[in-house]
């Protein structure tokens, strides 16, 4: 119950904060007036607090108090992991905007020697290949190509495909999607990127890779993203301790 508490700090100020409520001053309250305000214990918010200065949306300034970081509000990363599994549908949270999902095509292949190879398959082992446009208030921005094993999820069917799969784990099989290896990188677009994406030919697109586990360690998804380039922010904070 505790993690419920300092995550709903965490989503309520981010909402706050991109509703302009802390303007111009950009100064949250102390942390006893949060408590206050959310009725929960000083922990719950110091905790809250920590892991949003962690990820860089504010900072400390000794003696003067905790300000919202500017450069966190103008480079806002279309993806923002805080919940309780990798799933994208649960981590769109692009200043309120709703998500949504289109399924494009749903079909059954066997494997290919990469995909053995990065799903720990065996060569006659047969995967979903789930291709899926992603929105944001109805407005196309990510192409998504998936290939997840039959043998792991052989009640997987077009329904749940068009809508999270990773919150179809978690909720039916009890199992989270907490792990993920990721490559970033662009390339020019082509024709079905400008026709899906809404790209003009000479536009470029982001393009994530990556292999998605379950919190077992067991590999459960290999996916390729293809995103407008315009959502192509990803936010890192960086902190160095100081040498002796």
């Amino acid at each position: 119950m505790a993690d419920l508490v300092y995550q709903k700090i965490i989503r309520d100020l981010k909402k706050q904060i991109f509703a302009g409520k802390y303007a111009p001053d950009m100064k949250l309250p102390d942390e006893r007036s949060l408590a206050a305000i959310y009725q929960v214990s000083r922990s719950s918010v110091k905790r809250a607090l920590a892991i949003m200065a962690n990820d860089g949306i504010i900072f400390k300034k000794r003696g003067s108090g905790t300000f919202i970081n500017p450069l966190y509000l103008e480079n806002q990363s279309v993806f923002n992991y805080e919940g309780a599994n990798l799933g994208i549908t649960d981590n769109l949270q692009m200043a309120g905007k709703k998500p949504g999902i289109k399924l494009l095509t749903f079909d059954v292949v066997k494997v290919t020697e990469e995909l053995a190879r990065d799903l720990f398959l065996q060569k006659d082992d047969f995967v979903y290949r789930i291709k899926r446009l992603r929105l944001l208030d109805n407005v196309p921005f990510m192409i998504e190509l998936s290939y997840l094993p039959i043998k792991f999820l052989p009640e997987l069917n077009q329904k749940i495909a068009e809508e999270s799969i990773f919150n179809f784990l978690q909720k039916k099989r009890k199992q989270a999607v907490t792990k993920a290896y990721l490559t970033i990188s662009a390339a020019p677009s082509n024709e079905e990127d400008q026709q899906q994406l809404r790209l003009k030919p000479t536009e470029p697109v982001g393009i994530m890779a990556g292999i998605f586990f379950l919190d077992d360690g067991t590999p459960i998804e290999y996916s390729t993203m293809r995103l407008h380039y315009a959502y192509l922010k990803f936010n890192s904070f960086v902190s160095i301790e100081p040498k002796d």
